[in-house]
């Protein structure tokens, strides 16, 4: 029984159903295509991630889930096998800056020159700094951002002509 003066009301606390907008705009950007990159990363969703990135961009994926694994699928390869290697730097059993010294002091015939490109939460000058120090040649910050990450690759691989191609912006 309401009173007088006094009122109710109801608020449904429902979540809003998750909407999904893709957003396909053509713009200049460096062209990874037909690039062949080893995915190092121990997070399912961050792989996910990554790798919808590069292969819609053109490129071919291989991934490794921690830097152990990456050592072995790097020095098991032939050269040209992998043109980058992008490298998370915390997982388990090996982290990413122990993985590229190895990768980096192993016989490959591509140790010393193969790109690694330094995928992190931290973006710190330090962690930058560390990245380079273990032998690693750029860094990219997480959340990645898709014009970034191409950039870099591109520039990392000498591949910084432009090309005319789709990026896509999800929205959730």
């Amino acid at each position: 029984p309401e009173r007088k003066g006094q009122f109710t009301q109801v608020y449904s606390l429902q979540p809003p159903e998750e909407t999904v907008f893709a957003e396909e705009t053509a713009s200049e950007q460096p062209g990874i295509d037909g690039l062949r990159i080893l995915l190092v990363e121990d997070n399912e969703l961050n792989i996910e991630i990554a790798q919808s990135i590069l292969e819609m961009n053109g490129a071919t994926v291989t991934q490794a889930h921690d830097g152990q694994e990456a050592v072995e699928r790097f020095t098991g390869s032939k050269p040209g096998d992998f043109d980058l290697i992008l490298m998370d730097i915390q997982m388990p059993v090996m982290d990413g800056f122990e993985a590229t010294k190895i990768i980096r002091q192993s016989a490959h015939p591509m140790a010393a020159s193969i790109p690694i490109i330094a995928l992190t939460a931290n973006a710190f000058d330090e962690d930058m700094k560390r990245s380079v120090e273990s032998g690693m040649n750029g860094h990219l910050s997480k959340p990645l951002d898709v014009d970034e990450v191409l950039r870099v690759i591109a520039q990392a691989v000498g591949k910084e002509e432009m090309k005319e191609c789709s990026s896509i912006r999800l929205t959730l």
